[in-house]
């Protein structure tokens, strides 16, 4: 029996897998396609995080508040060819009560009405100056103000923030936010603020828990940074043999290492998706404050809503620690672009820029000296927003203002929803995306109350050999790469999957995003995956000839 030919030739695949996973898509996607034309198949590309489902009573209470913007603009000057005036400030509150009234059945006016009286209550907030923000913002007629963030968005973000990443067990103090365009923008604002105020410098060395979303791997190695990058390897494995995904003691014990400057971390892990486990966390917060006290800390938690009971290091260790988080996945908003980056107001980022030398320190002061009399007292955060726009164009950074109005009412209807009924609708859609995956495999699912489920990796090494033994695996890797699988399933099927390998997981690994393609489509890639390796099994039982 011999094995079918594909386009793709081994040494073709060799040169492609030294691309970005995400380039590497781009390849498969065209062979799925073709598979799909000839076979008159659907193509299922489960390469991508982009979810299939969103939030619809924020964004409903968006467009309503569109409504009452435009109409307050009106109010102020109406022109019959389109020109209006902008919000006027006093008596809208007692406008936008009777806006409230009046359409009681409009879409999404209920999350409005107990979101304006969440900011009265919560916060304490001048009514007036409530409402004109929120009507300013949906219409967008003016740049931000504070430039951050909102003064009125901020503080019910910062709620969510506390209610999601700290569940709702903040540590004393506040955090400041910066309202980004999404995760990605966060990541190039810290990389350079860390570098630009000489936190960090070219070639220091730095830590990353493997594996992770590939930018966070590919930024370190660009000329500018050229960091020596020190990996934490998510290599336990159970009694069973199969993955845990969690950090045992040896690689976090490198975390003591006081050369390290900084650690990056996706949390839940990308692709994974299992939350650090709670005795890693303790074994970090330890080595930080007994032997690494210096260590920076950058944590990603767009997937911590995802895990019941979720705490992200921003709340254990908030002094060494920069929060990211993106509204992206959880309430499927990947086109708004919407996240935030949180700093405690008590950091060591701060303290560190006051130790400086005096000639960074003279060189600090002349670049932020255009926007601040007292440019040492500016704080690291906001030395961030400044440096997203080159710090001469200061005055026209920050989220624009419909953006952050989407943001502050996702974030308004999380709060608002004390029975977490939207919550529990999206963990469990994407743990049943995760069992009929699984169902379809030769091997069991690992039951982990830590999997978030939003991806799954499957490694293929752990497959072949506790379903056919270390003789059919060695016969794999003697002859096909790691990523041959992934181009007999585009190829063959039309299944487009990205390779662990790219993740810097395990090389015969495959990424499977369980959020963009119909509940359905995920025992039918199961199915695929396992046909293939059924092939490779009967072609290696049969004496393994190949056909040329």
């Amino acid at each position: 029996m011999a094995l079918t030919k594909i386009k793709t030739s081994r040494k073709r695949e060799h040169m492609l897998e030294s691309l970005s996973p995400f380039q590497l898509k781009d390849n498969l996607i065209n062979l799925a396609q073709d598979e799909s034309r000839q076979a008159a198949t659907v193509m299922l590309n489960a390469g991508r995080g982009n979810p299939n489902w969103v939030a619809t009573t924020p964004r409903e209470a968006f467009f309503t508040l569109g409504l009452f913007g435009i109409e307050e603009c009106r109010r102020v000057m109406d022109n019959a060819e389109g020109l209006a005036g902008i919000p006027d400030k006093k008596g809208i509150a007692k406008r936008f009560e009777k806006f409230l009234s009046i359409n009681k059945t409009a879409p999404g006016i209920d999350l409005l009405q107990k979101t304006y009286k969440y900011g009265l209550r919560q916060h304490g907030y001048d009514a007036d100056a409530w409402v004109h923000e929120l009507a300013e913002s949906v219409i967008g007629d003016q740049y931000p103000v504070p430039d951050r963030m909102l003064s009125h968005m901020e503080p019910i973000v910062h709620d969510y923030i506390i209610q999601e990443m700290c569940n709702n067990e903040p540590p004393p103090g506040k955090y400041d936010l910066f309202a980004v365009e999404g995760g990605t923008a966060a990541m190039c604002y810290i990389f350079d603020s860390l570098m630009q105020n000489y936190l960090i410098k070219k070639g220091d060395k730095i830590a990353l828990m493997v594996p992770v979303f590939t930018p966070y791997i590919e930024i370190p190695e660009l000329e500018r940074y050229s960091f020596e990058v020190v990996e934490i390897k998510s290599n336990t494995m159970n009694k069973e043999g199969r993955h845990t995904w969690q950090y045992p003691d040896s690689e976090l014990e490198k975390l003591k290492d006081p050369a390290i400057r900084i650690l990056f971390t996706v949390n839940p892990s990308n692709p994974p998706s299992s939350a650090i486990h709670p005795d890693s966390l303790k074994k970090i917060i330890r080595i930080v404050k007994k032997d690494n006290p210096d260590l920076m800390v950058v944590t990603d938690d767009v997937y911590g809503t995802f895990v019941p009971g979720f705490k992200s290091l921003m709340a254990a260790i908030p002094y060494n620690t920069i929060g990211v988080y993106s509204f992206s996945k959880y309430f499927g908003c990947t086109g708004w672009r919407l996240g935030v980056i949180a700093i405690h107001r008590k950091n060591m980022f701060d303290d560190n820029i006051r130790r400086l030398s005096p000639t960074a320190t003279k060189a600090l002061n002349k670049r932020y000296g255009s926007i601040t009399l007292d440019p040492q007292k500016l704080t690291f955060i906001d030395r961030m927003v400044a440096d997203s726009r080159q710090v001469a164009l200061n005055h026209t950074a920050g989220l624009s203002l419909p953006q952050q109005t989407q943001m502050m009412l996702f974030a308004a209807f999380a709060l608002l929803d004390t029975k977490n009924k939207y919550k529990q609708l999206t963990q469990v859609l994407v743990q049943k995306r995760l069992k009929l995956l699984w169902d379809e495999l030769e091997i069991p699912l690992v039951k982990d109350p830590l999997n978030a489920g939003y991806y799954s990796e499957i490694d293929i090494q752990v497959w072949a050999e506790k379903v056919y033994g270390d003789k059919f695996f060695k016969w794999l890797q003697q002859h096909f790469e790691p990523v041959d699988i992934l181009f007999r399933l585009a190829e063959k099927t039309g299944v487009v999957l990205l390779n662990g390998g790219g993740f810097d997981g395990p090389e015969w690994s495959v990424r499977v995003s369980l959020a963009n393609l119909p509940t359905a489509s995920y025992s039918v890639i199961g199915k695929r995956i396992t046909e293939i390796m059924r092939e490779y099994a009967s072609v290696w039982k049969s004496n393994g000839t190949l056909k040329k």
